[in-house]
C-alpha cells in the first residue's frame, strides 16, 4: 500500500477518534503537517503525494506519542496565545484561551495603552501573559517570575521571539521574592489552583503537564492565599490585581482579596466558556 498524505491523515483521524481524542481531525492535521514540515493548507494541496520512509517514521512517532497522552503542543513545541506564537515544553503549562481573560481585564483598565506602566506577572510559565501585555502596552516595563528555572528560560526565549525581550525581565524565584521592595501598576498571575486530589481525575493530557504548575494544595487555594496576602505591598495605589482561578473558586478568591482591606471590592470576569475565571480589584490609596 502506498501511504499518501490523504491515507495517513484519514488513518490518523480514525485512530484519534477511536481513542476519544477531542478535535481528532484538527490534531491529526497539526501533527502530520509538523511531521512533513508543511502547513495544514499544504496538506490538502498535496493529498495524493506518497510519503517517503523518513516522513512516515516521523508521523508514526508523533501519532504514537499522542495516543500515549502527550499534549499536541508539546509534540510540535508551539502553541498560539492571543494570536502570538509561543514555544512550549514539558516544563510549562500548555497556554489556554481561558487565560486570555486576564489580558482582557488588564486592557479594560488601561484607558491609555501607550502610557508608561510597570507590570508584574507571577507564575509566568511560558511567559504568555508577560509577553502579551508587553506587546499590547508598548510603554510597559514587565517583570515576570517563576519558581522553575526551566520555565523562566522558556519565558525569556518567548519574549525574544515576540520581540519584547528588551522590556520583559524574567526572574527565577517564588512569587514576589525576586521583586522585593518593588511596586507595580499591574500585577497578574495564573498560579497553580487545582486541588491536589482532583489532579488524578483530569484528562491524561493535563496530567502530563508539570504538577508544580497545577497543584494548589488541598483546596487549590494555597498559592492564591500566599499571593493575595502579600499583594498589597506590591500593588501601587490605584493599581490592578488580576488573578486567574478555577471555575468554582471565584467566591473564595474575592473573599481573600476583600479580606486584605487594601483593595476596592473585587469583581470576577467570565471566560469564553462563560465560566468565572479571573478575579480582579483596584488598590485603594
Amino acid at each position: 500500500m502506498s501511504w499518501t498524505t490523504a491515507a495517513v491523515l484519514d488513518w490518523t483521524v480514525k485512530r484519534f477518534t477511536d481513542a476519544g481524542i477531542d478535535g481528532a481531525r484538527l490534531e491529526a492535521q497539526v501533527l502530520l503537517a509538523h511531521a512533513l514540515g508543511c502547513t495544514r493548507v499544504q496538506l490538502y494541496t498535496g493529498f495524493d503525494r506518497p510519503l517517503d520512509e523518513d516522513e512516515l517514521a516521523r508521523a508514526r512517532a508523533l501519532i504514537k506519542r499522542r495516543l500515549a497522552g502527550e499534549p499536541v503542543a508539546y509534540l510540535v513545541g508551539t502553541q498560539e496565545f492571543w494570536s502570538l506564537p509561543f514555544f512550549v515544553d514539558e516544563h510549562v503549562l500548555v497556554p489556554r484561551h481561558d487565560t486570555e481573560t486576564v489580558v482582557q481585564v488588564v486592557l479594560a483598565q488601561r484607558a491609555d495603552r501607550k502610557a508608561p506602566v510597570r507590570v508584574l506577572d507571577l507564575c509566568t510559565g511560558s511567559g504568555v501573559l508577560a509577553v502579551t501585555l508587553a506587546r499590547e502596552l508598548p510603554a510597559a516595563q514587565v517583570i515576570a517570575t517563576d519558581v522553575s528555572a526551566q520555565a523562566a528560560a522558556l519565558a525569556r526565549r518567548n519574549a525574544e521571539h515576540n520581540k519584547v525581550g528588551d522590556r520583559v525581565d524574567v526572574r527565577t524565584g517564588d512569587l514576589f521574592a525576586p521583586v522585593a521592595g518593588e511596586v507595580f501598576d499591574v500585577v497578574v498571575a495564573n498560579p497553580p489552583y487545582i486541588a491536589t486530589a482532583v489532579i488524578a481525575t483530569l484528562d491524561r493530557e493535563v496530567q502530563r503537564e508539570p504538577r508544580l504548575a497545577l497543584d494548589g494544595g488541598a483546596d487549590g487555594l494555597d498559592v492564591l492565599r500566599r499571593l493575595v496576602a502579600a499583594a498589597p505591598a506590591y500593588v501601587a495605589p490605584g493599581g490592578l490585581l488580576a488573578l486567574e482561578h478555577g471555575h468554582d473558586q471565584a467566591d473564595a478568591v474575592r473573599a481573600l482579596v476583600d479580606a486584605t482591606g487594601a483593595f476596592a471590592p473585587a469583581a470576577t470576569e467570565h471566560d469564553l466558556g462563560k465560566q468565572p475565571r479571573v478575579t480582579w480589584a483596584l488598590r485603594t490609596a
